[in-house]
Order: structure tokens, then C-alpha cells, then sequence
């Protein structure tokens, strides 16, 4: 998808990108192994653009419907602090969220796949979702990223704002020069 002028405004002004899990961060399949012990899959470099948010100040969100045991090991291991899981109201968390940390809906990123995150993608700044979220997302959503959810869909979102917003040469340079 092209990026629209005023949505690259609009990214400029991110200060939080806020994320759904499953569908998002994973390709929404839910696989349990015999013992009922979930196991979800995470796209390393996703995780990778998380932690560049991170280190570039912006902050970063997991908000899930589910609670998984699986969520709360990925977001330690990558630094996240702001987890929210077993949600029904993703707006009413993210406004929570928000006024936490200072900031306005306007500031924010959201992506998420399916209609429980249709509230959150509408009223943030700016509103994402996956090619494999159901089309009726994809009306509301500002911004369909190329890539699929649980295949590298954050890490589009991260390297998007990072260069957006100025910061992309500072990581590239980090990482030339092995002082990453």
C-alpha cells in the first residue's frame, strides 16, 4: 500500500504503537499441544522492530483478548512493559493506557485483526491492519500493511515509523558500526 502524505503525517506524531497478539504479532493460528499447553509462533524480526521502537522512545503495547503464558514470556524477552491480556474492551485500555503515559489517541498506532480491535483501529491516530484481517477491517484501517500478520507485518509498521520519523539512519548506522 502507498502511503498517503497526511498518513505520513500522522506517523510523524506516533508516540505509541499498540498491537494485538494473535493475528498480528502471530499468523492467528492457535496450536495446543496434548498436555493443553499453548504454543504460539513469533516472527523474530517483528521482535527485532519492537525493541528498535523501544531504544528510539516510542513506546510499545500488547493488547490481547486472550491470556497466554506464551505472551507474557515474549513481551519479558523483548522489554515490553505495557500487557494487557484477557481484554473485551481494547479501546477503554488503550484510552487507559494513553492517559498513563501522557498522551493522546492521536499519538497512536494501532494494529489489529479482527473485530474486537475495530473500536481501537478508528479511533487512534492512526488505525492498521494485516492483508489476512476479514475485508470489512480493511475499510476502516488507515494503512493495510503489505506484509501478513505473524510474517514480518510489525517489523513493516517499525521500520515505517523509525523511517518516518527520522530515526532509521541512526539504527542503520548503529549496526554498520557493530555498536548496536
Amino acid at each position: 500500500m502507498i502511503l498517503t502524505d497526511a498518513l505520513l503525517d500522522r506517523l510523524r506524531h506516533v508516540r505509541l504503537l499498540a498491537i494485538d497478539v494473535d493475528g498480528v504479532l502471530t499468523d492467528g493460528r492457535l496450536y495446543f499441544q496434548a498436555d493443553g499447553i499453548e504454543i504460539k509462533a513469533f516472527h523474530t524480526q517483528d521482535g527485532l522492530g519492537l525493541q528498535l521502537l523501544k531504544r528510539a522512545g516510542i513506546e510499545v503495547a500488547l493488547i490481547t483478548g486472550r491470556d497466554s503464558t506464551m505472551v507474557s514470556q515474549r513481551a519479558v524477552a523483548l522489554g515490553i512493559d505495557h500487557v494487557h491480556q484477557s481484554v473485551k474492551d481494547k479501546l477503554t485500555t488503550l484510552k487507559a493506557l494513553c492517559e498513563r503515559l501522557n498522551i493522546t489517541l492521536d499519538q497512536v498506532a494501532y494494529c489489529g485483526d479482527d473485530l474486537p480491535d475495530l473500536a481501537a483501529i478508528k479511533h487512534s491516530g492512526v488505525g492498521i491492519t494485516v492483508p489476512n484481517a476479514p475485508d470489512y477491517l480493511h475499510t476502516h484501517a488507515d494503512w493495510v500493511t503489505d506484509r501478513l500478520g505473524g510474517h514480518g507485518a510489525v517489523r513493516e509498521i517499525c521500520d515505517t515509523l523509525l523511517e518516518t520519523q527520522g530515526r532509521w539512519h541512526t539504527v542503520m548506522e548503529s549496526y554498520l558500526e557493530g555498536k548496536h
